[in-house]
């Protein structure tokens, strides 16, 4: 997962944390001014630990009996402070720090170093949001996925039906995304006419490496040179340039890049293509772009350079068949 991203994240928890501790001291010194002695025994407790280290460091063969002493007496003022607060109606939590999560106390992470679970969570619903997909992901992933909607009969001059090529199809997704953590430098390219599930596919594979905290970004190849265009050419103080957005064509875990070949082509966005594509792949980030044209057609639309990329680089992955959003209704 992008280290700035996750860095983003974890200024959240410090400012949460920061918030709790500050809440917790007007609390505190609520107490304090109309209990003064609540404030001497606090400042007698806090003393504890080097009364401890000194009497070990005074005595170190026999000082378990000064300790045992100097224990009682932090048992005893506890015991004070608790009356204290029971009589003037002051819930004994009431000076706690309030933490969203008492298993990290708002630091994202265990004592053993692993990951909170709800640092877990929110990782991955920011993920999601940042997916641009929405509420789109929970009608169509791989659990949803029918395959009785896609023809048994042959298809033109195709060697598969529909249904074999769509089940060959789905066994290369769902390894691309179990194999997705591996330096295997895979690539995909879905192609064919419209209707036929490219999109349903990449979304099962977005939904898939989110919900395990991928970052991963959806844009049309039209929204994409959209981003691009703002980041070069509008005023840095314009208030429609979110620079995050176009970071994280470049940075994000997976990018999809839908219906290519929509956009306005000329040499501007043939190098802004090119340009994304080549970074990902230098990088070793991994894309997926899906388009209605033929490889003809993308070869006579882009530059060589593109189609050299696409089509070394990617797994094609062709659709056919008849129109499925007949099926779906």
């Amino acid at each position: 997962m992008n280290k700035s991203f996750i860095r983003e994240v974890l200024r959240d928890y410090e400012k949460r944390r920061d918030d709790s501790i500050y809440s917790q001291k007007i609390r505190q010194e609520e107490v304090y001014s109309k209990i003064p002695r609540i404030k001497e025994i606090d400042m007698e407790i806090s003393k504890t630990g080097f009364l401890i280290s000194k009497a070990i460091l005074q005595d170190p063969e026999s000082y378990e009996e000064k300790v045992n002493e100097i224990k009682e007496t932090m048992d005893s003022l506890k015991k004070e402070k608790a009356i204290l607060m029971t009589e003037n109606n002051i819930p004994l939590e009431y000076l706690d720090i309030n933490y969203n999560c008492n298993k990290c106390k708002d630091t994202g992470f265990l004592e053993n170093g692993n990951r909170c679970n709800c640092l877990r969570q929110v990782l991955i619903e920011r993920s999601y949001r940042m997916s641009n997909l929405g509420n789109l992901l929970q009608k169509e992933n791989f659990k949803t996925f029918n395959i009785d909607i896609f023809s048994t009969e042959p298809f033109e001059d195709e060697k598969l039906t529909p249904r074999e090529n769509i089940l060959d199809i789905l066994q290369i997704c769902e390894g691309f995304c179990f194999n997705f953590d591996e330096k295997n430098e895979e690539n995909l390219l879905l192609y064919g006419t419209t209707g036929l599930g490219k999109t349903f596919m990449c979304n099962c594979i977005a939904k898939n490496l989110l919900d395990r905290g991928k970052i991963v970004i959806y844009q049309t190849a039209f929204n994409i040179l959209d981003i691009i265009s703002k980041h070069k050419f509008q005023p840095s103080y314009s208030v429609s340039i979110d620079e995050s957005e176009y970071n994280l064509l470049f940075q994000s875990d997976l990018l999809i890049i839908d219906d290519l070949g929509t956009e306005l082509t000329n040499s501007f966005t043939n190098t802004e293509i090119f340009n994304i594509v080549n970074s990902r792949l230098i990088k070793g980030q991994k894309t997926i772009i899906s388009t209605n044209l033929a490889p003809m057609e993308i070869a006579n639309v882009y530059t060589d350079r593109i189609f050299s990329r696409l089509f070394s680089q990617f797994t094609p992955l062709k659709f056919f068949g008849p129109d499925l959003r007949w099926e779906r209704k």
